[in-house]
């Protein structure tokens, strides 16, 4: 197969800082969980099962290793503590690059993503149970990803609010855009009822409405300009006549930033199916020790979330 010019590993390693070490259970049941990915290898000559591999290089990558060289240093290392019992070995640098390198990102998605759920579950059981459970979805372009002539990967995920963990992601083609990879994403929730999804204004769209409905969720999307009729109806609305619902300021970057809410129950008129609710959001952003003005954007939103079910400060 051709070299790859750079390692995703790097790519993706980037994306966050190192964690503290994965606890045992922990580690025992991703290793379970990621022996069903399928290996891509041909069976002959085969010494390290591929699973055990994709396990070794996650532990690696979450202990700040960021090359496959690295990986299997650390692997060697951990191969008589941390991995003591797992019945997992040390595969060499080239071992590892080579099984990486032939893996189907949508396999291991897919376990990945089931084996976050079960362990999401488990924990709202234990003490979350009753918060209403809210999802966001976001696409990114990873950083490092772009190799020669290859534009950057871009992936769009869902993350639970709550847990900050991604439930699933999809790799968004160089020939299409996210709007149809939404409905794809979210089906790898098995369940969806009563949950929030929130996302972007590229996602303000009639289809993904009606499709989060039919599957008994929620929705809370911007709308800007994609959606000009339905932003000019939204900035129509008597929002003068609306009281501040919430207020909120945080200082970040230099900046102090104070977001003000105005919410407003649609009786009427708005064309989006199974609004609710339209929302104003006022942003005022102000450099700090800086003389010059402060300034100022509005922007709006839609949900399908009566005011019984989620007042302004939620």
């Amino acid at each position: 197969m051709p070299a790859v010019s750079s390692s995703p590993i790097d790519a993706l390693a980037r994306q966050f800082e190192p964690v503290a070490e994965i606890p045992a259970a922990v580690r025992r049941s991703l290793l379970d969980a990621l022996e069903s990915v399928p290996d891509p290898r041909k069976k002959r000559g085969v010494r390290h099962r591929f699973g055990a591999i994709v396990f070794v290089s996650i532990c690696a990558v979450v202990s700040g290793a960021k090359s496959f060289a690295a990986i299997a240093e650390w692997a060697a290392d951990a191969a008589g503590d941390t991995l003591r019992g797992m019945e997992v070995g040390a595969p060499d640098a080239s071992t590892i690059r080579r099984a990486l390198t032939r893996a189907g990102g949508d396999g291991f998605d897919a376990v990945i993503s089931s084996w976050i759920a079960t362990r999401l579950c488990a924990a709202r059981a234990a003490g979350t149970a009753g918060r209403r459970r809210a999802v966001a979805v976001d696409g990114k372009t990873l950083r490092g990803s772009r190799t020669g002539d290859e534009r950057a990967r871009h992936l769009m995920a869902c993350l639970d609010h709550g847990a900050g963990v991604v439930l699933g992601q999809v790799d968004v083609d160089i020939k299409t855009n996210e709007i149809p990879m939404f409905a794809t994403l979210l089906d790898s929730i098995s369940d969806l009822t009563e949950v929030v999804v929130t996302a972007d204004a590229m996602h303000a769209q009639r289809g993904h409405a009606e499709y989060l409905h039919g599957r008994g969720a929620h929705y809370v999307l911007t709308v800007k300009g994609n959606q000009p009729k339905l932003r000019r109806q939204l900035a129509s609305l008597p929002w003068g006549d609306v009281p501040d619902g919430h207020r909120e300021t945080d200082t970040s970057h230099g900046r102090k930033v104070t977001r003000t809410y105005k919410v407003v129950t649609i009786a009427a008129g708005i064309a989006f199916p199974h609004a609710a609710q339209a929302v104003r959001i006022t942003r005022t952003r102000k450099r700090i020790g800086s003389s010059a003005r402060a300034s100022q954007e509005t922007v709006y939103a839609v949900t399908s979330l009566t005011a019984p079910q989620a007042q302004p400060g939620e």
